[in-house]
């Protein structure tokens, strides 16, 4: 399509912009009226630890969202010479889970606690139990029953509790409202009915009432949504919240703001029955999508759902790609220190291409990649730690194949249970930063799984351009027609994909570097209990 005719979409509000705040990067994509992307624009930050929290400030959103959102209007002027002023859709997604309550004048109550806490594992216990529905740490009823339990002061005053999703849509919107993928991280989804699970409503809301708290849960909660269906405009207050030049126009409609467990389903065209996708970056997760429920609870599989609330087994791992950042840093202060320096762009494809070249076992070589907790393997918190057998070969390959290995062995651990269950699935596609380098990732993630792994040409594209599509489905396709549908006809009928097939001597290797990781954990409780700041 040549840039006269993007133009005239742009300028004639027909373009639809996704947004999604991911761990690292805010990004925003503009698509056409083929859902093609056209023009992007980004902003970089980190969570950081406060007093043993994770967590960003609500001024950093505001401020990374109208960063990437002028990054956004300077692409399309340079590319297209319009000003980007209004559209035909909007939709809003980020990092799933998490804890943001206010009061009933829209104050903040505590500081936001995002997915990477592990500080909920009594509540997380207690309402497993109570359920008999497996709720992680990260979920955010785990976390406002652990502020219960711990008796914090401001629980009594909640009048909303939702997500940095959540949040980002209400302040835009003026709706407390939720997509049903994004509120299956918050609390249990009945498939049935697409919304919260009534019988565990009534069973949390005696808990509280027995504690003293007046509020109900659907008191405080969004309202839950399904793709397509009507979740507001953008107010002007929003506008101008999103854009304080007053160029963006008020009135774009909106799509139910969805995690980026949701987008990473949209973006991969794996919301139908016996199709996944695994979403690898900062964490790493595999959502697949069920025939049938699980035979029992699994502490390691979350149950949550699509955009259009089918269930589906996630397995999530709260580390990927962190360590394997962090070693690049350091090679590439190495690389400085030599009279060589690289950037990252230059580092990270010889380290992963390095990793082919490996031992298959990575040579006795184990990565522990634990910045944080990891609920899958029951650690609280972590130390990386590389650890070796002495006398077996410690080369460069096999160091970088451990890293590779092990931003990936703890999702295997949990796939493994999958595995078990004899979960059927068609295809499983890659998308993220760690298969960003042709066939690498993609290669060893098949060993490590035992099956076939594909990568579209569009993975590149990920959350951003997955919230982009739910939006245009909000205006182009919910009359009449699944999001299935809607997505395999008009999105991807004609989409590109590499397909790597399982490699035997590879699985070999994956098993046993699995079994040295694996007897590492013990090492790896007793560096958390022992290293401390």
């Amino acid at each position: 399509m040549d840039k006269q005719h993007i133009a005239q979409i742009i300028s004639g509000g027909k373009a639809v912009i996704g947004i999604e705040l991911g761990s690292t990067r805010i990004k925003a994509v503009l698509i056409d009226d083929t859902h093609a992307p056209v023009a992007s624009g980004d902003h970089t930050w980190e969570n950081r630890l406060e007093n043993g929290v994770w967590t960003y400030s609500l001024d950093e959103v505001w401020q990374g969202l109208q960063d990437a959102f002028a990054n956004l209007k300077a692409d399309v002027e340079k590319q297209y010479g319009v000003k980007l002023t209004t559209a035909a859709g909007m939709g809003f997604s980020a990092m799933m889970h998490g804890y943001l309550p206010f009061d009933k004048d829209g104050k903040q109550l505590a500081e936001f606690r995002t997915w990477r806490n592990t500080m909920t594992e009594e509540a997380a216990a207690k309402l497993t139990e109570l359920f008999q529905f497996n709720i992680p740490q990260r979920w955010s009823i785990a976390h406002l029953c652990q502020a219960m339990l711990k008796g914090e002061t401001h629980v009594k005053d909640i009048d909303f509790l939702t997500t940095l999703a959540g949040y980002v849509h209400w302040k835009l919107t003026g709706k407390r409202v939720m997509g049903v993928g994004e509120a299956s991280g918050m609390f249990p989804i009945d498939s049935n009915i697409l919304d919260y699970d009534k019988a565990m409503v009534e069973k949390f809301d005696k808990l509280a009432a027995d504690m003293g708290y007046t509020w109900t849960l659907i008191d405080i909660l969004p309202k839950v949504l399904n793709a397509g269906e009507d979740a507001g405009v953008l107010t002007a207050e929003g506008a101008l919240l999103l854009d304080p030049t007053g160029e963006l126009q008020a009135g774009i409609p909106l799509c139910p703001p969805e995690g980026d467990a949701g987008t990473g389903m949209a973006a991969t065209n794996s919301v139908a029955q016996r199709t996944g996708n695994v979403s690898a970056g900062t964490s790493v997760f595999a959502m697949i999508v069920l025939e049938k429920a699980l035979s029992k609870v699994y502490p390691e599989i979350d149950m949550v759902t699509t955009p259009t609330g089918k269930p589906v087994a996630m397995v999530h791992c709260n580390n990927c790609t962190s360590d394997l950042n962090a070693w690049a840093n350091v090679l590439q202060g190495f690389t400085k220190a030599a009279g060589a320096e690289m950037n990252p762009g230059q580092i990270f494809p010889v380290l992963f291409n390095a990793a082919l070249e490996g031992d298959k076992d990575c040579g006795g070589v184990v990565n522990v990649n634990y910045l944080s907790g990891e609920p899958v393997t029951g650690l609280e918190e972590g130390r990386p730690m590389v650890a070796r057998l002495p006398g077996m070969t410690f080369t460069f390959a096999n160091f970088a194949r451990s890293l590779v290995c092990g931003a990936i062995v703890s999702l295997k651990l949990g796939m493994d249970i999958l595995n078990g269950e004899k979960v059927q699935i068609d295809s499983l596609l890659g998308h993220g930063g760690f298969f960003k380098t042709p066939r690498v990732g993609q290669s060893l993630l098949a060993a490590a799984l035992n099956t076939p792994v594909s990568v579209m040409e569009t993975a590149g594209e990920g959350g951003p351009w997955g919230m982009a599509l739910l939006a245009a489905y909000r205006v182009n396709g919910a009359e009449g027609q699944t999001l299935e549908s809607y997505l395999t006809e008009k999105v991807f009928s004609g989409a590109k994909s590499e397909t790597i097939q399982p490699d035997a001597a590879d699985e070999e290797g994956f098993r046993i570097y699995t079994e040295r990781f694996s007897a590492l954990l013990d090492a790896q409780r007793a560096a958390v209990k022992g290293l401390r700041g």
